[in-house]
């Protein structure tokens, strides 16, 4: 006979450790790391592997804290229900905008990963990278604007690929490691290591939906911190491995690859292995995009209808995903490196992380866990500091989505009474039937849970779905 004890349903039907543990890997392994040793290496050189190792152990305490809120409140609407618990709807509303205004942003650097494993293959540098972007952002947003959706298990499919790829590289290329390339170890000063840690960042993202998927535990006290820790262990090693080899291997030339993976690969293969390396990029990248597009339009709109945002400009999924799909266009073709792009995604995400761990001070018992999460906001601000003047532009986001709530508050409700004076009898009964209408569809319950600013707005949207659509 069914049980119809909640608590034992739930022991039955949430998720176990290891579907939490690839969760959670799922939601950090991004396909940033397809490039990231290049970059890290172009501004720090060997010193980069010390920024790694740096950024492997501030997640631990970033990871947990997010862990322990998960535990103690499971709730699908992320670090924005946290902020909004510990400081207000206000700047739960402008984590939202960090997430929503960070994306146009994050699609081109995303789409110029894949981009330049295309130019590998077929040459045409830059135009060959705008050329991939416009295909892949172009693609994800007619799927999204008709209702294709790429379901959760092929997002976790597409992470598993990237993970094997990954483990298939090092393990390819390690033979062909030379000492002497870690020589001169810090070409560019040990400010160099600030300088990759901050970019690094873009490759870390995605703990805090660690606090998001907390609900879905069969046992979320017990199973969340467990998850949290291997899954840290896991993409630390994932990602030490590949750095460590990329800088043994490659050497000098890691600075100025375009394509690592495909280097590290055709070292230890040749053959077609850059091809096959350019296409499993696309696709990797496909999904990226359009987890970042799909959630952004979901997160535009739960804002608007919040008042956190103009309905004119995203009071619908659509209208969200046009505004992010032709802002993306529009810094495309803006003069800003793809290193620049990065530390304006990362400031964004960085700040978001900072509020977090703020509000885990005010939401978690004394004690320990405190300890933890003020180890994390020391960190995050560190790296804050670490991004530079482009962490200007999340400053920027939050006062503006501030401004904006405080002056909607202030502005006067104008009634169809006030604009309209003189009424006839046939317009007084439009207008309370019209009122009817609208009082009878704002009834309909919400898919969104009450009180929270956004549908689980996490960094890195592909992490959300557990579940198949």
């Amino acid at each position: 006979m069914p049980s119809n004890n909640p608590r034992a349903a739930g022991a039955t039907t949430g998720l176990s450790l290891p579907q939490g543990v690839a969760l959670c890997v799922g939601a950090v392994l991004g396909t940033g790391v397809i490039s990231m040793p290049a970059l890290a290496a172009e501004v720090a050189g060997p010193a980069s592997l010390v920024a790694w190792l740096a950024l492997i152990v501030l997640s631990a305490p970033l990871a947990w804290t997010f862990a322990a809120l998960g535990a103690r409140h499971p709730d699908g609407g992320g670090v924005s229900t946290y902020v909004r618990l510990a400081f207000g709807p206000r700047l739960g509303a402008a984590v939202g905008w960090c997430f929503f205004f960070a994306v146009p942003l994050g699609a081109p650097a995303a789409a110029a990963f894949a981009g330049g494993y295309v130019a590998d293959v077929i040459g045409g540098g830059r135009t060959t990278v705008l050329l991939t972007f416009l295909a892949i952002v172009g693609a994800v947003f007619a799927m999204n604007w008709f209702g294709l959706r790429v379901t959760g298990r092929v997002q976790l499919v597409l992470t598993g690929v990237l993970a094997v790829l990954l483990v298939v590289t090092v393990v390819a290329a390690l033979p062909h490691a030379r000492w002497d390339n870690l020589t001169p170890f810090a070409p560019f000063g040990w400010s160099g290591v600030g300088s990759a840690a901050a970019v690094l960042v873009w490759g870390f993202a995605g703990w805090e939906a660690v606090s998001s998927l907390a609900g879905s535990y069969r046992h979320p006290r017990r199973d969340v911190p467990r998850a949290t820790a291997i899954a840290v262990v896991v993409v630390g090693g994932l990602y030490l491995a590949v750095a460590v080899t990329s800088v043994l291997v490659l050497g000098p030339a890691l600075g100025s690859s375009s394509a690592p993976l495909a280097d590290l690969l055709a070292s230890g293969f040749g053959g077609p292995v850059r091809v096959i390396t350019a296409v499993v990029a696309v696709l990797l990248t496909i999904g990226a995009v359009n987890a970042y597009l799909a959630g952004a339009s979901q997160l535009g709109a739960a804002l608007a209808r919040d008042g956190a945002l103009p309905v004119r400009l995203a009071g619908t999924p659509r209208r969200s995903l046009l505004v992010v799909f032709l802002s993306s266009l529009v810094y495309a073709v803006l003069p800003i490196d793809l290193h620049t792009a990065l530390l304006l995604v990362t400031g964004c995400f960085t700040l978001v992380y900072v509020i977090g761990t703020a509000a885990a001070l005010r939401l978690l018992p004394r004690g320990r866990l405190r300890i933890v999460a003020a180890t994390g906001l020391v960190s995050v601000l560190g790296l804050l500091w670490l991004n530079g003047p482009p962490a200007l532009l999340s400053l920027v986001i939050v006062a503006a989505s501030l401004a904006y709530q405080t002056w909607r508050s202030r502005r006067p409700a104008q009634t169809w009474r006030s604009r309209r004076p003189a009424q006839t009898w046939r317009s007084r009964r439009s207008a309370q039937t019209w009122r009817s209408r609208r009082s009878a569809k704002s009834a309909r319950p919400s898919s969104i849970s009450a009180g929270s600013v956004a549908p689980n707005p996490n960094t890195k949207p592909a992490c959300l779905v557990g579940e198949s659509e």
